[in-house]
Order: structure tokens, then sequence, then C-alpha cells
């Protein structure tokens, strides 16, 4: 029996302690695999702004792409999810990822907004971050151009307050979502369907504009300022970034 030993293993087999390693390292690879969809508390970042002289929406796109790119090198690697509409003077962007992320992009924001008229976005305003969401609203991050948007009369917005007008931006956003889900759950292109999204689900160029001027919306740097003043009482107030209770669920 004791000359047979030799011959139970192959001189490259690795031994069983190296195997069970092995076995660990594999196992706990699936896990994060699995996991990595979901490793950080997520968070919700609209923003809207007016269009730099200039700016073409191909450029904006690829902007925050560029940006998104960079946050998953340097940052949490935590997949970015959201949609990015282009109106011909205006954008409305949507963001959900990690805290780390969203904070960079309001940073790049400021930053973007310091550089004046030439900046590629003006008039940039954080209307809404909501902080732990329990889940995603896009199942991806997705760019639309509204080539026709509805339009709505502008007295309809003079009598409502900018919270109010934020609560039905956020309304239309939610129909949004649950469109642009049906086009994920019933099309093999849902980027191509999101692409030309219908009239009727957009929201209104004067909505967008109107937050633009709304003083009562943060511009990035007063965000951050703001945000980072640890004596400031007003952090959690609706006057800062109104946030309806039903675009954070």
């Amino acid at each position: 029996m004791s000359e047979e030993a030799p011959a139970l293993g192959r001189p490259d087999s690795p031994e069983p302690a190296a195997l069970e390693r092995q076995n660990l390292l594999a196992v706990r690879r699936e896990r994060l695999g699995r996991a990595g969809q979901r490793r950080f508390p997520l968070h919700r970042l609209l923003v809207v702004a007016r269009l730099g002289e200039g700016t073409a929406a191909e450029e904006v796109a690829g902007y925050h792409r560029e940006l998104f790119e960079n946050a998953l090198e340097d940052h949490s690697r935590e997949q970015v999810s959201g949609l990015l509409l282009l109106y011909s003077s205006y954008i409305l962007h949507v963001v959900e990822s990690c805290s780390s992320t969203v904070h960079l992009i309001i940073q790049d924001l400021a930053s973007l907004q310091n550089q004046g008229h030439s900046a590629l976005l003006q008039e940039i305003k954080v209307l809404v971050v909501a902080h732990n969401i329990p889940t995603r609203l896009f199942p991806d991050w997705y760019v639309a151009i509204a080539t026709a948007p509805v339009t709505c009369p502008q007295d309809s917005m003079q009598s409502q307050s900018t919270a109010e007008v934020v609560a039905e931006c956020l309304t239309l956003l939610l129909q949004l979502a649950a469109c642009i889900q049906s086009f994920e759950d019933d099309s093999e292109d849902a980027s191509e369907s999101v692409h030309t999204l219908a009239p009727e689900l957009l929201i209104p160029a004067e909505t967008i504009n109107y937050l633009c001027n709304a003083e009562e919306c943060a511009s990035p740097e007063d965000f951050l300022r703001i945000y980072l003043s640890p004596s400031e009482p007003a952090l959690d107030s609706d006057t800062v970034w109104p946030v309806p209770s039903h675009f954070s669920a």
C-alpha cells in the first residue's frame, strides 16, 4: 500500500488546502458578481439645465457618458441608471447610483457652471436628491431626444409653487419610467424605443424653463455649500430641494 501512495496524486496537482482556497475564492467571486448590482445604498438625483449656446445634443450625451465612465473607474463601480431628456434648449436628467457617484456628478456640474457663458450647460438646478431609495426606476441609463415636446400654458405654472411644479414633474417621470420598463419587457431594443419617445410622455419644455429660473432651486455650487455645511439647519428643508415622497419610493 505504501508503494502505491505516490501514484494517488500527480506532481502538478494542487494540494488539498490550495484546492479549498480556490473553491472559496470562486464562491466569493460568484457571490460578488450576483451582488454587484447593489453593493451600496442607492440615491437618485434630478437636474435641469439650459443648453449652452451652440451646444449639440450629442455633446451633452457624450459629456455624461465620460463622466459616468470616470465614476465607475475611480469610485464605487456602482452601475448608473437613469434618463437624459434632451430638448432643443434644455435638458432634464435623472441619475440613480451610489452617494459617491451622485456627489461626483454634482461636483462636476458645479465646475461646469463656473466656466461661465462658454459652458456646455447653463442655469443648472438641482431639483431632487432622494437618499436610500429601495429600487431603481430605470433599468439602464437612456438618452431620449424630445423632437416635439408637449407644451403647457405658462400661466398655469405661475399660479403654482415651485414645489408643486416639481411634484408634477416627478409624477410625469414616474409614468415615463413605467413606460420605459414596458419597453424593456416587450422589446429587444429598448434603447431605440426610448430614443423615440412619444411627445405626450415628455415633460413640457416650459416646465423645465420655469425650474431653471426658480430661485428656490439650488445650483450645484449652492447645493454643495449647503450639503457640506455641518451647521446649516436647512439641510433637510424642502426649500432647499423639494423631495416628494412618491419619487423616493
